[in-house]
C-alpha cells in the first residue's frame, strides 16, 4: 500500500529562533519518497517554516486520513504558552508572547493521529526546547499519543545568540540518502550517536513507543474503511459501556470512547449525532471541573462547532445551535468571534424557518 510522508520544519523568524529547522529539508527532500516511507511508493508533503497553525493542522489532518503507512518528520523548537504552559511547536511568526495563537499546540498532533490503526504511524522528531520548556520536559515527558512509534531527541536551548543545527535529523537524512532504510530502531540509534559525537549528551531521547498487543481501534478503523459505519459505532459503543460501568461517565476512559463515537459519526456523515456528542463531551468535562481553556474542552467545543456547520436540517441546526451558543459563551476557543458566528447563523436560521412557515 502506498505510504504518506509529512516533512515539517518550523522555527520563528528573528531573535527567537533556536534552531535552523528548514536547513534539513533539502537533505530530506533528496531522499527517495519510498525510502522515507518504507513503502514501495509514497506521497511526500513538505511544510517549510509555515506561518499559520491552522494551515499546518489542515495538512496534518489530510495526512492522518491517508489509508497507508504515515511517517511524520518534525524539526523545530518547543515553547510553552503563558496561560496553560502547554508545549507548542513554534512557527515562523511565534514570539514568547504569542505562542498560544501563532504556534501549533503539540496536543493537536496527538489528537489528529489518535484514530489511526496501530502500527501504521511513525513520528521522527528533532526538537530544541527553550529554557522554560526544557525545565518542564525534564519532569513531564512530551506526550505524542499511545498508538504511534516515536523516535528522536529533544535538545536543550543553545548558547545565547546561537542558532543550533538539527543534527539528529540531518543524520537521519544522511543515512537514508544511501537508498537503504534500516529498521527504525537502528536508524534512531545511528542518528542519535552523531549529535553525541558533536558534543551533546544532555539531550532527552524520544525512544520508540511500541503500540499495545491488541487494540479495538484497529478493528474500528477496519470497519470504517470498509464502509461498515454501523459496526464501527456498535463496537465503540460496547467499549464505551464497559468504561462507564468500570470507571463512570466522568472518567477519561469513558470520555475517550465518547469522543471516538463522535468522530465515527462525523466519518459516517451524521453531523447531527457528531455535534450532539461533542456538545455532551464538552459539558461533561466542564462539569468535572476542567477549565474552559483546557485543551480537551476547547477541542470538543471546536469540533461541535464544525459539525454544527455541516447540519442541513434547519430545525435540528437551530436546536443544537442554541446549545452550542451556551457552550461558546463559556468556551470561546482560540478562534476569535466563534460565539458571534453562532449567533449570526441562528438569526439566519430563524429567518429561514419563518419564511418556510
Amino acid at each position: 500500500m502506498p505510504g504518506t510522508v509529512l516533512l515539517l520544519a518550523a522555527s520563528p523568524v528573528g531573535r527567537g529562533r533556536l534552531v535552523d529547522a528548514a536547513s534539513v529539508l533539502p537533505v530530506l527532500a533528496a531522499v527517495p519518497p519510498a525510502v522515507l516511507s518504507g513503502t514501495d511508493t509514497a506521497t511526500v508533503v513538505e511544510l517549510a517554516d509555515p506561518l499559520e497553525p491552522q494551515a499546518v493542522l489542515t495538512r496534518l489532518r489530510a495526512a492522518a486520513a491517508s489509508p497507508g503507512p504515515l511517517t511524520v518528520f518534525i524539526t523545530g523548537q518547543l515553547q510553552l504558552d503563558r496561560r496553560e504552559h502547554l508545549p507548542h511547536l513554534a512557527l515562523a511568526r511565534t514570539t514568547p508572547a504569542t505562542v498560544r495563537y501563532t504556534a501549533l499546540p503539540w496536543h493537536w498532533l496527538r489528537e489528529e493521529l489518535r484514530l489511526r490503526p496501530e502500527g501504521t504511524t511513525t513520528l521522527v522528531a528533532d526538537l530544541h526546547a527553550d529554557a522554560e520548556s526544557w525545565e518542564q520536559l525534564r519532569t513531564r515527558p512530551l506526550d505524542s499519543g499511545r498508538n504511534i512509534a516515536v523516535y528522536g531527541r529533544i535538545a536543550p536551548p543553545p548558547s545565547r545568540r546561537t542558532v543550533a543545527a538539527p543534527a539528529y535529523m540531518k543524520a537521519v537524512a544522511t543515512i537514508l540518502r544511501s537508498g537503504h532504510r534500516p529498521p527504525l530502531e537502528e536508524l534512531h540509534r545511528r542518528a542519535l550517536a552523531r549529535p553525541a559525537e558533536e558534543g551533546g549528551g544532555t539531550d532527552l531521547v524520544l525512544t520508540a513507543q511500541r503500540p499495545a498487543p491488541i487494540d479495538p481501534h484497529t478493528a474500528i478503523t477496519a470497519c470504517v474503511r470498509s464502509g461498515r459505519h454501523g459496526d464501527a459505532d456498535a463496537l465503540a459503543a460496547r467499549w464505551e459501556q464497559a468504561a462507564l460501568l468500570a470507571h463512570g461517565a466522568a472518567s477519561e476512559d469513558a470520555l475517550h470512547w465518547a469522543e471516538v463515537r463522535a468522530d465515527l459519526a462525523m466519518l459516517a456523515g451524521d453531523a447531527v449525532r457528531s455535534c450532539r456528542s461533542w456538545l455532551s463531551v464538552a459539558a461533561t468535562r466542564l462539569a468535572m471541573g476542567q477549565t474552559p481553556d483546557a485543551p480537551a474542552v476547547e477541542a470538543a467545543a471546536d469540533r461541535a462547532h464544525h459539525q454544527w456547520g455541516q447540519i442541513q436540517d434547519p430545525v435540528q441546526a437551530r436546536e443544537l445551535g442554541a446549545a452550542l451558543a451556551e457552550l461558546r459563551a463559556r468556551v470561546p476557543g482560540r478562534r476569535r468571534g466563534a460565539l458571534d458566528h453562532v449567533r449570526r447563523q441562528l438569526q439566519q436560521l430563524q429567518v429561514q424557518l419563518q419564511t418556510q412557515n
